[in-house]
């Protein structure tokens, strides 16, 4: 299901690129024509590719090496512009910036692709290159000052070494200013900024007189975007956005559903302010695309957010109405399912077709474990969903054990042979719920953690680290102040009769 969606929006965002592509002004020139020399590679075929995000990359045109490393990458149509690589064997690649002039060449050498790069006829990869060589030879001597630091380790020799570390970093610094100075409205300075992350100044003491560290945080982040345009569509075909919206996103935000939102819309304001439909695309796409199903659990209401603020309004502009439809049915299935909703209580009976009456069961946490009875997945947990049940049975916790398919006979086996009786075991003998689009069991086992007042506290759990996850909550509970859930400390279970 993951994929069908992730394919599908992916989908929708190439074709709003595409979209976007053809109403771009015409270039100087309808084509491109890059001449290379690349020495240590002879006899094989290089790739042409601009960058889609920080770990793929979209082929736009091969070119045959000959015998003395020669080749020529060509096309008849002008290149969306650019972060390019060209793609030599063993994975390794040249990269080279796209703008206006598409006709130039370059030659370099794979011992050293950067110190050995010359180009010729593109002012924005000439500048690009100049500027990572001149702070490469800034490397080569703070390489050799650091081997004469070990070599000469007494205190007068190291404060020498320390000094002149010193003002080679100023000289670096000085280099890095004037280099953006004087090319300030060209790409590879927009680009090379745009990498960088803030320079932060000293923060203010704190009474205890150290730094405020709270404060340096809050700076970085309100200065991140600082050296970024959203307004330039070229950054698309880089690895820098995706790196900085995951570097914000992932690292700067509090990883609750609530400051996600908030920081997702700064970002996609920041888009639309910047009036590049490319750069808005790839924004709410890839956003959305990143918390359907992510890494820290409960927040993928901020996948609900993205959906319902910019793919249902249209600010995010597809054509394709089924897969929009079909994103809105996952949408609907998650919304009342994310973490802090009440679970829907399920309707189900027990082996004896007494209704089970979910509302009515009082413990600090229900566990909910939807599974098949012939689910492979299902019959591997099993044995440490009874390890669990029988730990914590009359000690705050209820696992609520529901069969989703198979017949009665099937379930009541599945009971049976695991051992499952300190359960609350459920079936569903109408066959009136649909378990996908109710409780969003796409998988099995699904499971649920519940809170006393049937809130959902965390979702899609595997069933080995559910014990984890309740102790945890338990002591973040207790922390609080809250009143301490009647849960049993992990060493308990020796106590528990079986």
């Amino acid at each position: 299901m993951k994929n069908l969606l992730l394919t599908a929006l992916f989908g929708l965002f190439l074709t709003t690129c595409l979209q976007a592509q053809s109403t771009n002004p015409p270039a100087q020139s309808e084509g491109f024509k890059i001449t290379a020399h690349v020495q240590g590679i002879k006899d094989t075929t290089c790739v042409l590719a601009h960058y889609f995000g920080a770990g793929q990359y979209i082929p736009k045109d091969t070119a045959r090496v000959d015998v003395n490393g020669n080749m020529v990458f060509e096309g008849k149509k002008h290149l969306p512009e650019g972060l390019y690589i060209a793609v030599t064997p063993k994975n390794r690649y040249i990269e080279l910036l796209m703008t206006n002039d598409q006709e130039f060449s370059f030659a370099t050498d794979t011992a050293n692709v950067i110190k050995n790069m010359k180009v010729t006829g593109s002012k924005e990869n000439e500048l690009f290159y100049t500027y990572q060589q001149g702070l490469g030879s800034f490397y080569d001597e703070a390489k050799a000052l650091e081997v004469e630091k070990k070599l000469r380790n007494d205190a007068t020799s190291a404060a020498m070494v320390n000094q002149k570390m010193s003002d080679l970093q100023k000289k670096a610094q000085m280099y890095r200013e004037q280099f953006f100075k004087e090319n300030n409205n060209t790409f590879a300075v927009k680009l090379i900024k745009a990498s960088a992350e803030p320079d932060v100044p000293p923060a203010p003491k704190l009474a205890n007189g150290r730094p405020d560290s709270v404060w340096v945080f809050n700076y970085f982040k309100s200065h991140f975007w600082d050296d970024y345009d959203f307004a330039d569509e070229r950054f698309v075909r880089t690895p820098i956005l995706q790196k900085k919206i995951d570097r914000y996103l992932k690292e700067l935000t509090v990883q609750t559903p609530d400051s996600l939102i908030k920081e997702a819309d700064l970002m996609v304001g920041k888009a639309r302010a910047g009036k590049s439909k490319e750069v808005l695309s790839y924004t709410v796409w890839y956003i959305t695309s990143q918390y359907e199903q992510p890494k820290v659990m409960g927040t993928d209401g901020l996948f609900v957010h993205m959906f319902e603020k910019y793919y249902a309004t249209g600010i995010m502009p597809v054509s394709d109405s089924s897969t929009i439809k079909n994103i809105g049915d996952r949408v609907k299935t998650l919304k009342p399912l994310l973490v802090g909703k009440i679970l829907p209580a399920p309707v189900v009976s027990d082996t004896l077709r007494r209704p089970v009456a979910f509302q009515n069961i009082k413990s600090d946490y229900t566990v909910v474990f939807f599974y098949d009875p012939h689910c492979g997945h299902c019959r591997e947990s099993a044995p440490k969903l009874q390890k669990f049940v029988d730990t914590y049975k009359g000690k705050g916790v209820e696992v609520v054990a529901i069969a989703i398919d198979q017949s009665p006979e099937e379930w009541k086996k599945f009971i049976r042979e695991f051992k499952l009786g300190n359960a609350i075991n459920g079936y569903d003998f109408a066959s009136r719920t649909d378990y996908r689009h109710q409780y969003d069991v796409w998988t099995t086992p699904t499971v649920y953690v519940l809170d006393k007042n049937k809130k959902i506290i965390a979702r899609k759990l595997p069933v080995e680290q559910i014990e984890d996850f309740v102790l945890f909550h338990k002591r973040q509970h207790a922390a609080q102040g809250a009143p301490k859930p009647a849960v049993a400390p992990a060493n308990a279970k020796a106590s528990v009769k079986k």
